[in-house]
This record gives C-alpha cells, sequence and structure tokens, in this order.
C-alpha cells in the first residue's frame, strides 16, 4: 500500500524510487490533464494524469497518477475525456504502479500555452487540480502499470538492483595501501642509510 511507502508531502527516498505500490480511491473529475515530451520505450509522446483522491484517510489526500502514454495529442485528450466522463460516475478504483519521484515544475517553452506541462511535477498538476482546499498532496506520482482504453501501458521498469560493492571505496583503499608501501619503503631506506 502507498501509506507504507511514503506520506503526503514528503520527498521519496532514492532507494523506494520504483517500489510498486497500490492504491484505492476515485478520479476527480475534470483533472485528467496531458503532460508532453513523455518517452515510451523509445518514442515520444504524451501522458494522461489524473488526480487519484484517496479513499480512507483523515483528511482529503489526493496522489497524480500517470494513467497512460498516447502517441499523439488529440489522442491524449480524447482518452482524457473518455477518462472524466466514466470519473463522473464516482466509482473507486484501484490503481497498481511504480512510484517516482517528481520532476519539478518548468516554465512551457516558449510560444506554448501558458498551461503546457512537459515534466511530470504533482505541484504544477495541483496548480490546475478542482477542490484542492485543504487537501494533501503526495510529491511523488504513480506510473500506473495497466491504462484504460485508448492508452497503451506506460514503460515503467523496475528499477536496477545495482552493485552493493562500491568500487570507489576498493580503489581508495588499494591507493592508501600503495602509498603505505612507499612511506615503508622510505623509511626503510632512511634507516638502513643512517
Amino acid at each position: 500500500p502507498l501509506a507504507e511507502i511514503a506520506g503526503p508531502g514528503e520527498y521519496l527516498p532514492e532507494p523506494l524510487v520504483g517500489q510498486r505500490v497500490e492504491v484505492t480511491g476515485t478520479w476527480v473529475p475534470e483533472d485528467f490533464l496531458v503532460v508532453s515530451s513523455r518517452f515510451n520505450d523509445g518514442v515520444e509522446g504524451f501522458w494522461v494524469t489524473g488526480q487519484l483522491r484517496i479513499a480512507d484517510t483523515a483528511t482529503p489526500t489526493s496522489v497524480a497518477v500517470a494513467v497512460g502514454w498516447a502517441p499523439t495529442l488529440t489522442v491524449a485528450e480524447s482518452a482524457a475525456e473518455a477518462l472524466e466522463q466514466t470519473a463522473v460516475a464516482g466509482e473507486p478504483v484501484t490503481v497498481v504502479g511504480r512510484l517516482i519521484s517528481d520532476e519539478g515544475p518548468v516554465p512551457p517553452p516558449r510560444g506554448e500555452p501558458p498551461f503546457t506541462m512537459t515534466r511530470m511535477s504533482p505541484a504544477a498538476l495541483l496548480s490546475q487540480w478542482h477542490n484542492t482546499a485543504g487537501l494533501d498532496v503526495y510529491r511523488s506520482y504513480i506510473a500506473s502499470q495497466s491504462a484504460p482504453a485508448g492508452l497503451v501501458d506506460i514503460a515503467s521498469p523496475a528499477p536496477d538492483a545495482g552493485s552493493t560493492v562500491n568500487w570507489l571505496n576498493i580503489f581508495y583503499a588499494a591507493e592508501w595501501v600503495v602509498f603505505a608501501g612507499f612511506a615503508f619503503y622510505f623509511w626503510y631506506r632512511l634507516a638502513k642509510d643512517a
């Protein structure tokens, strides 16, 4: 569950980025927005994002969800409209996906409409969401593992496990062994010559 990994307003520690989470809530109608410059398996396109109002919380709490990927803006906008129609019913949904750190807001490129988003930033999304008074929001977002009809699943592989060996520390240790060898050699030569 999402609440066991992070809390609203908290930064996501590096070891938890990419953690699979599950959360139940309801979609907020009119809050399906499109984010451009999103790559899916090397192809540039658009993400459709939504505000998921989390169920069973003491205060109203939401998390941004990247719902799915679309190859064109037209497809993304029509998928967002379709999602808004289904969200009006207020049916609970369960979202499963990877928890990812926000990318931070940036101004739109020159010549673009003022609300164009090119980065997945819950802060930027929050500025366009509705009914946000007293709302707690997660700083991170969820990349949903399964997209609804009309969208493509977002490629979100598990993070690399990485190596448990810190090679930099090993090289530093070897360097100090070499320095100690030179120091011993010079001491030996000075003691022998004296």
